[in-house]
């Protein structure tokens, strides 16, 4: 286990035997824990610290000498590539785009698949708003945008979904998490079926990667998108685009530019070939600070190890739901089953609207969110118990 895991599983000993290296505190490694109760890593989240370190120094050493030292820059990127595919278990770094954020690279997938009137895409109704509007805008080429009303079918949403397509479904676009309530889908159920059928699947995993393991290969996705600021601990900015290598050329192109060429360091070339892997979708310069940051915070995820990050995540949302099924004025609206959990945790008052208590969790210091009906809550692995037991006491004093 690494030294992040095992700060995190074992108290500080007040003395440290003469031998034995001091172990960094949570605090110095994740500073929002000195200065704030942060719940809401499914928004956006704080940096860690190596995070902070990693775009300061970039920006110093920028100030001070400018790309003089560039090549070692892009060792970094290509560092981050490599930590993309063991994050998704690609099957290479070349499978995975590094481009602005979920949306970009949805809308890679709409609007480079060729489609025909009639044909049509199946979704659900309380997806983000990235994951409805996009394969909303196909309406206007006769693409029909079926979405599954979550709330009809608690029970197996996945059995429901593949209800709605017919012979004309040419994707299935999806949340790994729903966002409101940390509904946790089954995605190798649907990949199996989209792979069986010839349906093309495509995850938002924005709600997943940096919380819980990813496998692109066991879920049988053809396209995976993910923002790096929530779970992934980094900066806006920055997303993964995965396209899977034996569909590549399915999508067209709709961004040109010098960094998606093969030759990319060829500017006089005038008959220009795009690259053979991902980085097609990456027209322009690279964002090298955001580069910088993402490599530093999936740094500290690999270190910890993902499986560990969920356990120790998954112990949390535990922990939270343990407190909440105590308290007889709340009412859970996350789903209790263990292979339906997520890092989110969503909840209401009998007592108390929306509002009114969000407003005095706010006021207590507890950074959160309202999403689906409730308060949402959404710790990370390194979230201290003691913080959480903090959330759990304010809830149980009457307003």
């Amino acid at each position: 286990m690494s030294n992040i895991g095992r700060m995190l599983l074992t108290s500080s000993a007040s003395i440290t035997a003469p031998c034995e290296p001091i172990m960094p505190t949570p605090e110095s490694l994740f500073p929002a824990l000195q200065n704030c109760l942060y719940l809401n890593h499914a928004a956006v989240a704080p940096w860690p610290q190596v995070t902070a370190d990693a775009v300061q120094a970039f920006a110093a050493e920028n100030a001070r000498q400018g790309t003089l030292n560039y090549p070692h820059w892009l060792t970094v990127e290509q560092a981050l590539r490599e930590q993309a595919r063991e994050l998704l278990n690609a099957p290479a770094a070349g499978d995975i785009a590094l481009v602005k954020n979920t949306s970009e690279g949805l809308s890679f997938v709409a609007y480079g698949l060729d489609w025909q009137a009639g044909d049509n895409v199946v979704g659900i109704r309380q997806e983000f708003p990235s994951n409805r509007y996009v394969w909303q805008s196909l309406a206007n080429q006769g693409v029909e945008f079926r979405q599954l009303d979550l709330r009809e079918h608690p029970d197996d949403p996945e059995t429901a979904l593949l209800a709605l397509c017919d012979a004309r479904t040419r994707l299935i676009s999806i949340s790994a998490v729903q966002y409101t309530n940390g509904l946790r889908m089954d995605l190798a159920k649907i990949g199996a079926f989209c792979r069986a059928k010839g349906i093309l699947f495509c995850v938002d995993a924005i709600q997943q990667i940096g919380a819980i393991p990813f496998d692109v290969q066991q879920v049988q996705a053809d396209f995976v998108v993910a923002d790096g600021h929530k779970w992934m601990l980094g900066p806006e900015g920055l997303a993964l685009f995965y396209v899977r290598r034996e569909i590549l050329e399915q999508l067209r192109l709709t961004q040109y530019g010098w960094h998606m060429a093969e030759g990319l360091t060829d500017y006089t070339m005038e008959d220009y070939q795009p690259a053979l892997d991902a980085r097609r979708f990456e027209c322009g310069s690279p964002n090298m600070l955001g580069i910088h940051a993402l490599h530093a915070s999936l740094g500290v995820l690999l270190e910890t190890g993902m499986v560990a990050v969920w356990e120790q995540l998954s112990a949390r949302v535990q922990y939270l739901l343990d407190g909440l099924q105590a308290l007889p004025e709340m009412e859970i609206l996350s789903d209790l089953r263990v292979e339906r959990r997520s890092g989110i945790v969503t909840f209401r008052s009998r007592r108390e609207t929306n509002d009114a208590l969000f407003k005095r969790l706010q006021t207590e210091g507890i950074f959160c969110a309202t999403r689906g009906g409730g308060i949402r809550l959404s710790p990370h692995f390194y979230t201290p118990f003691a913080q959480l037991q903090q959330v759990l006491d304010i809830l149980k004093t009457s307003p």
